[in-house]
C-alpha cells in the first residue's frame, strides 16, 4: 500500500506546473511529533517506523455530540507542529482537521521553492474550483512581513499558497496521505474534507499558522 500510494502521488505532482511540480517524499528535517491524547494518529518517523496509536477520527466536531451543525468559520488555526487545522466560529474551536504540510515542514517560508509552510497572520483570498487539487482556497501569502524579509535576504518571496485536498484523480488516498509532508508548501486535506472546509470558510476568513 505504502509503495503504490507514493508512485501515484509522485506521478499526479509531476504532472502539476512548477510551483507544484516536486515529487511526493518524506520529510528528512524533523521526526513528526509523536502521538499525544490531543492529537492521537500513527506517524512515521524518517526511519520509516510507525507509531501505533488508538484510533482517531480526522474531524471532530467539538460543539456537537453525535450530530453536525451548520456554521460558518469565522477564523482559522493551523498549528503546524500538531499538524493539525481548527476552526472557530463564534470564538469557540467547533471543528479540526490533520494535515499534512510542505516537504520541509520546520521554519516559515522565506522564498519560492523553498517547500516550506508559512507562518503567520493571513487571510482567504481565493477559491479554486479547477486546482490541479481537489478544490483550494488560496491564502494570502506573502503578507507584509513575509515580503520584507524576503527583500532583506534578496530572495522572490514566492505565493500560490493554498488549503487544497489531494490530486485530481488520487482522491481514493484519504488520509493516508497525512504519512509524509509531501506539498509544496501547502495545508494539504482530504477531498471529503476540503469538500467541508468549501462550504464552512468564506473569503476574508482570517487564517494564522502557527509554527
Amino acid at each position: 500500500m505504502r509503495r503504490s500510494f507514493v508512485a501515484a502521488m509522485t506521478f499526479a505532482l509531476l504532472a502539476t506546473p512548477a510551483a507544484h511540480a516536486a515529487a511526493l517524499v518524506p520529510s528528512t528535517d524533523v521526526p513528526r511529533p509523536a502521538p499525544t491524547p490531543a492529537h492521537t494518529g500513527a506517524r512515521v518517523d524518517p526511519r520509516g517506523a510507525t507509531t501505533p496509536s488508538a484510533p482517531r477520527p480526522s474531524v471532530v466536531n467539538a460543539e456537537v455530540t453525535g450530530g453536525r451543525r451548520p456554521f460558518t468559520a469565522d477564523s482559522v488555526v493551523v498549528e503546524k507542529a500538531l499538524r493539525r487545522l481548527t476552526l472557530y466560529s463564534g470564538g469557540l474551536a467547533v471543528r479540526t482537521f490533520d494535515v499534512a504540510l510542505g516537504q520541509k515542514p520546520v521554519g516559515a517560508k522565506e522564498r519560492i521553492g523553498d517547500f516550506r509552510t508559512p507562518e503567520g497572520l493571513y487571510t482567504i483570498d481565493g477559491r479554486n474550483p479547477f486546482s490541479r487539487y481537489h478544490k483550494g482556497l488560496h491564502v494570502s501569502y506573502p503578507n507584509a512581513a513575509d515580503l520584507a524579509r524576503a527583500q532583506t535576504m534578496g530572495v522572490t518571496a514566492g505565493g500560490d499558497v493554498m488549503i487544497h485536498g489531494l490530486p485530481n484523480g488520487e482522491g481514493s488516498m484519504g488520509s493516508d496521505h497525512r504519512a509524509y509532508d509531501w506539498t509544496n508548501g501547502c495545508v494539504a486535506v482530504t477531498d471529503e474534507e476540503i469538500d467541508e472546509l468549501w462550504n464552512e470558510v468564506p473569503v476574508g476568513t482570517p487564517v494564522r499558522i502557527k509554527p
